[in-house]
């Protein structure tokens, strides 16, 4: 499965083979974020998410299909993440996460987390926890509204602009006097829509975000 990906990275397969990777929100970003890192090999997922495959959700979200409308996203990937790769551990939890239960998310040795949640409160108890307990953590900023997956980048939430939700995690890591470095995927596109209650989306620009994401991991190890 992995012999393409091993022509890439030579020896450091063994590295990726053997992570424990952390997805917290499997919409149209964590999705494909899965997938992709599932694809890459590594042995172990925890998949985070309490809700339920909706048909909102059929422009953008890798798992969605006409046929699994109304199950969990845990379940249904689960069955479709062992159909890839059946020797995959996959720890699923179905629940909505906050500040008081987030540290049930690491039970086991967790090797990076994948943040693709879209709750503020959650992502910025994810990143007091993971910078206090020295886990890696890539975090997705906000992809509705966006228009150009090519804006897309892998930066510091220190370097982020235009995108509301770092800004408040830039606020919350400064009054925090959180010292280290957060890494984020995020756009420098502006809100194409400026005036709107539904937030608009499409199927690439998430995409593009999960996939990032699975590039940092990767990229990580293999430097």
């Amino acid at each position: 499965m992995t012999d393409r990906l091993e022509l890439l990275v030579n020896d450091k397969i063994k590295l990726i083979k053997n992570l424990h990777v952390l997805v917290l929100g499997l919409g149209g970003v964590g999705g494909y974020a899965l997938e992709s890192i599932v694809r890459s090999g590594i042995k172990e997922v925890t998949i985070v998410d309490a809700d339920r495959i909706d048909i909102s959700n059929l422009n953008r979200q890798i798992i969605a299909t006409t046929k699994n409308i109304g199950q969990f996203k845990t379940d249904a990937f689960e069955k479709r993440l062992k159909d890839i790769n059946p020797n995959l551990i996959v720890n699923k939890i179905t629940k909505y996460i906050n500040e008081e239960n987030l540290p049930s998310l690491f039970v086991k040795k967790i090797d990076y987390v994948i943040d693709c949640c879209d709750t503020i409160k959650t992502k910025q108890a994810l990143i007091s926890y993971c910078t206090k307990n020295k886990i890696k953590l890539i975090s997705c900023m906000g992809t509705g509204n966006k228009l150009h997956p090519d804006r897309l980048k892998i930066m510091k939430l220190k370097d982020t602009s235009y995108d509301p939700v770092a800004k408040k995690l830039r606020k919350f890591v400064k009054d925090n006097k959180i010292k280290e470095d957060i890494f984020v995927v995020c756009s420098d596109e502006e809100k194409v829509i400026k005036q709107i209650d539904t937030i608009p989306s499409n199927s690439f620009v998430p995409a593009t975000a999960g996939l990032l994401c699975t590039s940092y991991i990767i990229n990580d190890i293999v430097k």
